[in-house]
């Protein structure tokens, strides 16, 4: 690998992880590539293209070493769906376990509902909410796309009919954030509630 060189796996704890793509439906004011900075721990991350499956599953190594691989970057991996169905298939046939990273627009972004074709290959997902109303939504995250929070909620609502292990994520120190709202909401969809940390990356 050159300086050049896209990273497109980076592994974190016992979990690889799988950058592929930078492209996003959302603006998040607190996401750090906003504010100069497209780094994860010593990683730079930043892409200026989609990778194919197969220069991913080149580098996937031994999965029986990593306790998870990752679908996770400054971009929304959704957005490169067909890269990630591919990666993750391949994934599951040599026996490991496969987490997306989303915001919950890849069915908004599709058109159509997404879910069964992760289900076939996904083992968990972990969904970005961020907020407890549209307003704040649109404050912190700026969709690029309209009618992208109701999009969202439905998401949270469809995704454990599909896949068992769901975690729903929003941020404590959020302004006019009310984080309990927010685990009211994801349980009472038949998900896991996970509080994040303002300004804590990975």
């Amino acid at each position: 690998m050159t300086a050049t060189d896209p990273t497109l796996v980076y592994d974190i704890r016992n979990s690889r992880y799988l950058n592929i793509t930078g492209r996003c439906t959302l603006r998040c004011q607190f996401c750090p590539k906003h504010n100069g900075s497209k780094q994860v721990h010593q990683y730079q991350l930043g892409l200026d293209r989609q990778p194919s499956a197969e220069e991913v599953i080149a580098l996937l190594g031994d999965t029986s070493t990593f306790d998870e691989y990752v679908f996770c970057g400054y971009g929304e991996p959704t957005l490169n769906l067909p890269t990630l169905l591919n990666v993750a298939k391949e994934i599951k046939a040599r026996g490991g376990k496969v987490r997306v990273n989303t915001d919950g627009l890849g069915n908004l972004f599709h058109r159509r509902n997404i879910l069964p074709e992760l289900a076939q290959c996904v083992d968990s997902l972990s969904i970005s909410l961020n907020a407890d109303t549209d307003t704040s939504y649109q404050a912190h995250c700026q969709p690029k796309l309209k009618g992208a929070y109701p999009a969202l909620l439905e998401f949270i609502q469809q995704a454990p009919s599909y896949i068992s292990d769901v975690q729903v994520s929003a941020i404590n120190g959020l302004s006019n954030v009310d984080i309990d709202a927010c685990r009211e909401l994801v349980e009472a969809a038949g998900a896991q509630f996970k509080q994040r940390e303002l300004d804590v990356v990975g």
